[in-house]
């Protein structure tokens, strides 16, 4: 080979890198760049703002299209560049050096500098990037599309219509910059992670479990409903049948009311005025159940596991947390773990663990299955503890007080002894 086919050969080798580096400049500040961006840019009266306006508005089409010109610049690079090596005498070394050169060029030169640049200045380059990616996609439009049929066809499951290479990493960046520079507060980059997130929870991660539910029983009265309701603050209980497993309604406080006027409540069963209960299964997105229960499931679905029992249940506000974050009200004030009161009893949290109140009283307690003097109650009762809820214990009273939180879970206990009540 003459030496000026050596230059020739390289030069078209180093011709390819660089146009693979300006597509991948191109792809990275077109993919950071949004629609209000560019409507913006368009009423600034920007230069090639309503081509990108316009280029912007067909989606990922043009996206794609940068990523195949881009891999077929960089395959050509190194196709030419090992064809240039086998030529050599020692063509067995040369190849291995050809393929460690090309590979940190392709590094260097397509995958670091260029993206860096379209990165820094993203509006920049996709406004100039506008006009010939919009030329090029007219040209070469219906082949990216094509190759994408092909892909799906081959890819076990549903593919992706428009091609898998917008991910939600860029969204994550794109939201992570915007938070940066003060576009959005923390708590609402906080809130649209949450979003994110969303898709990748499933329903027993946000229910409420099994041990936690305050159920009815479906031979109970509407009176006796409506007190317990009233005592557990929550405005929609399960109505169960023989066990937690044989959930056969859902009673809601206003239907509970509206038969206690019409037909009084002493003579009414609870099962007469219930609604029918909707199940789902634990392994539920959430996305997807949060999109049913908008549309016709309602505010409350009962948990079931594999085997068809009672998991738990989850609300609407179960899943609106996960977004949003913990809900409280004017009620939730934080109170000290132990407070001693003038008649000598004592107001202590339900979350304190029982090791602390054996001390506090000089007794042992039977608590081999729980950690907490709420858990011990709902062990010695059998049940989720209420307001009211009394248990007597190793000569110690405990008065289950108050409900903290929206789950209305007990926040406090008072304990005395038995000899002073």
């Amino acid at each position: 080979m003459s030496p000026a086919s050596h230059v020739l050969v390289i030069g078209v080798a180093v011709a390819f890198v660089l146009l693979a580096a300006v597509l991948a400049c191109a792809e990275v500040a077109l993919s950071r760049m949004s629609r209000v961006a560019a409507d913006e840019l368009v009423q600034d009266g920007r230069s090639g703002a309503k081509r990108l306006q316009k280029l912007l508005a067909e989606g990922p089409r043009s996206l794609n299209l940068l990523l195949l010109l881009r891999l077929v610049c960089e395959v050509a690079a190194v196709g030419i560049a090992t064809s240039y090596a086998l030529d050599r005498e020692d063509s067995t070394w040369s190849v291995v050096a050809a393929v460690a050169v090309m590979t940190v060029v392709s590094y260097v030169f397509i995958g670091v500098a260029p993206r860096t640049i379209g990165r820094q200045q993203s509006e920049r380059v996709a406004l100039l990037s506008a006009g010939p990616v919009t030329a090029l996609t007219r040209v070469f439009g219906p082949l990216p599309s094509l190759l994408i049929l092909i892909g799906n066809a081959l890819t076990p499951g549903k593919g992706f219509r428009e091609g898998p290479f917008a991910s939600e990493a860029e969204l994550r960046d794109l939201v992570e910059r915007a938070q940066q520079r003060g576009v959005v507060e923390q708590s609402e980059r906080d809130m649209i992670e949450s979003v994110f997130e969303l898709g990748d929870t499933i329903v027993r991660e946000v229910m409420v479990p099994r041990t936690d539910i305050v159920v009815i029983e479906r031979g109970k009265t509407v009176k006796q409903g409506l007190n317990l309701l009233l005592r557990s603050g929550f405005s929609r209980i399960p109505v169960v049948g023989e066990n937690t497993d044989d959930v056969v309604g859902v009673a809601y406080l206003r239907d509970l009311v509206k038969k206690e006027r019409s037909e009084g409540g002493a003579n009414v069963k609870v099962e007469e005025a219930m609604r029918k209960a909707v199940f789902v299964p634990e392994s539920k997105p959430v996305d997807e159940l949060l999109r049913e229960m908008q549309t016709e499931l309602g505010h409350i679905a009962i948990v079931v596991d594999e085997y068809g029992g009672t998991a738990g249940l989850v609300t609407l506000e179960d899943i609106v947390e996960e977004v949003v974050g913990e809900i409280t009200d004017e009620y939730d004030r934080e109170a000290p773990a132990v407070e001693t009161l003038n008649d000598g009893s004592c107001r202590i949290t339900a979350r304190l663990p029982v090791e602390d109140l054996e001390e506090l009283y000089d007794v042992e307690l039977p608590h081999d299955d729980v950690e907490t003097v709420g858990g011990l109650m709902a062990s010695l009762l059998g049940r989720v503890p209420i307001p009211g809820a009394t248990v007597e214990v190793q000569g110690l009273v405990l008065v289950a007080e108050s409900a903290k939180g929206r789950r209305n879970q007990i926040g406090t206990v008072l304990v005395r002894r038995a000899e002073e009540s």
